[in-house]
């Protein structure tokens, strides 16, 4: 009898034991289907407010949702490049400022517009600095050479007549890691001009700090084109078309979000500290005025990714700093997803 007692609970032991091993076996697999696409790494630390749609996508689970199990990271411009080339970071944002990457061989397309004027050009309040041609001798601050804001800045003055090479001395750019630390810079003389990423130059403005001589919104070389695209991996491209359609789809549904609830995105952003906001009501005015497009609005007038990417080719080429001809760069860097790819 006691054998049997034995053999019985051997035997229940056994079975909860396959049970469990079963139980956990099942969960790992739900948990590895869950991210069909892994992990990944995108850039999301930068704080700048036209960052919404990274913050959004990750917040609401946009990202999740559509395969990927994401990490953000901190990276300059020079890491972004690598990365996209190595395939090890999929997709970035970013200005026209890879474009010039592109034609030296950087294997990177652009995929995708993420939306329209996100920077300003601020001074002192008492400067004399009001057009483009006041900025001829000037210093000027900026997150980083070969960063966006830099970039604005070059093609803005070059289509003034003012030339933003260096080896020609007529401005200079000074590189600050911090916003804050560009503002003081400005306050102190230590530099002419901040170009800045909002929300901070726009907060600047408000709190009578500085006064805006440029916004890229508004402003006629740059006003009703996308600033700011979305750059694709041509190795991950090639590799796995779609997890590159896949996080396209994570960015429409954020951009879609985001232009159908901006003060709640706003409240998101602020709350988890991707971007330093203390006026909530003009970070919303913000993100308004940044045209994030709707589901309904892609690749319609006024949202053609291809026409603006050719746009902002003859800007460049028309300065320079493309060597390639327009209709040539564009079929090389411009790779139309489909976004059907991977559902």
């Amino acid at each position: 009898m006691r054998t049997n007692k034995t053999i019985l609970f051997v035997l229940a032991a056994v079975f909860s034991l396959a049970v469990i091993f079963g139980f956990t076996a099942c969960k790992g697999k739900t948990g590895n289907s869950q991210f069909k696409y892994g992990k990944i790494d995108i850039p999301g630390k930068e704080g700048a407010l036209c960052g919404a749609p990274i913050y959004i996508a990750f917040e609401k689970g946009f990202f999740a949702e559509e395969g990927f199990d994401v990490n953000l990271i901190s990276a300059d411009t020079e890491t972004r490049k690598i990365s996209l080339n190595n395939g090890t970071i999929p997709v970035i944002n970013g200005d026209f400022q890879f474009f010039p990457s592109i034609e030296e061989g950087v294997n990177v397309k652009v995929v995708d517009g993420l939306h329209k004027g996100c920077i300003k050009f601020v001074v002192f309040p008492g400067s004399n600095i009001k057009t483009a041609a006041d900025f001829k001798g000037k210093k000027i601050g900026v997150d980083e050479i070969g960063g966006t804001p830099h970039q604005v800045a070059s093609v803005w003055l070059e289509k003034a007549g003012i030339s933003a090479k260096p080896e020609n001395g007529e401005v200079q750019f000074l590189p600050f890691s911090d916003g804050n630390l560009e503002l003081e810079a400005l306050s102190s003389g230590a530099i002419d001009v901040a170009a800045m990423w909002d929300p901070l130059g726009s907060i600047a403005e408000k709190s009578g700090r500085v006064r805006v001589v440029f916004d890229l919104t508004t402003d006629p070389v740059f006003a009703d084109h996308y600033c700011c695209f979305l750059y694709a991996s041509s190795k991950v491209i090639k590799e796995n078309p779609g997890k590159v359609a896949a996080l396209l789809r994570a960015y429409r549904k954020a951009q879609d979000w985001i232009a159908n609830n901006p003060k709640e995105a706003v409240d998101i952003i602020s709350d988890k500290k991707y971007s330093a906001i203390e006026d909530k009501t003009l970070a919303g005015e913000l993100i308004s005025h940044y045209t994030y497009p709707s589901v309904h609005q892609h690749g319609t007038p006024g949202f053609d990714v291809e026409k603006d990417v050719t746009y902002f080719a003859t800007a460049l080429y028309d300065i320079g700093y493309l060597k390639t001809p327009p209709a040539e760069f564009v079929k090389n860097a411009f790779y139309k997803v489909d976004l059907n790819l991977g559902k």
